[in-house]
């Protein structure tokens, strides 16, 4: 059985825009420096505590970091009260993927009471096999939170896809042993993601769910 693992935010669910506006306001709301839009979408994808020492690495205040993230929490709820939609193809391309056998996991940089809620909110707390969250695991790039998910599967690294918009994603991938490949309609750039080398770069979940299908043969990726 094949194995297709998706980031969740910049991936399946278009919420790059609100995690920007939440970051922002949460900034201002504890009277830090508010980072621009580039530098908050390159922290996508980091559990939040990392993300906020990516931002502020001058902050030595943990008292402060927390009130930062707290604020973020709410400020992302508040947005969040009509759900970020899915991209293009998604839920569609996901049922075929199912019907199709491959068994789907979530590894995302958010926490669990936000993954679930965001998957109850788009009917898919069935659609995935597994899913791990950053706040019950080691965050990304560290390879664990996808070395969990094949153990539980109980598959190799080589009948596996990491599949994200994200520096963070195709690095741990990189470094699970399985095949990274980068959607480029999300969080970071075409430029940014081709520095880390992913196996393969798609424009829209459309051709993802198109490039896969073809190469998963005998129960093994192949890079052809």
């Amino acid at each position: 059985m094949n194995t297709l693992i998706f980031d969740w935010d910049g991936t399946l669910a278009n919420s790059i825009d609100n995690i920007v506006a939440a970051m922002q306001r949460a900034a201002a709301d504890v009277d830090l420096p508010v980072r621009s839009v580039r530098e908050v979408r390159d922290i996508i994808g980091l559990a939040l505590p990392d993300a906020v020492l990516v931002l502020y690495p001058e902050l030595d205040d943990p008292a402060q970091a927390e009130r930062l993230i707290e604020a973020y929490a709410d400020n992302y709820l508040a947005l969040e009260q009509s759900p970020s939609p899915l991209f293009d193809g998604v839920r569609d391309a996901l049922d075929i993927l199912r019907r199709r056998g491959f068994h789907l996991a979530v590894a995302t940089g958010k926490g669990r009471r936000g993954l679930d809620r965001m998957l109850g909110n788009h009917g898919l707390e069935q659609y995935f096999d597994v899913t791990r969250c950053a706040d019950e695991t080691a965050g990304k790039p560290h390879p664990l939170m996808i070395e969990q998910i094949l153990a539980e599967l109980e598959v190799t690294p080589a009948d596996a896809c990491m599949v994200g918009d994200s520096e963070f994603d195709i690095l741990m991938g990189h470094n699970a042993g399985v095949c990274p490949v980068a959607v480029t309609y999300g969080a970071m750039t075409h430029a940014q993601l081709l520095r880390c080398q992913p196996v393969h770069c798609v424009d829209s979940f459309d051709e993802f769910h198109g490039w896969v299908l073809p190469r998963f043969r005998a129960g093994q990726l192949t890079e052809v």
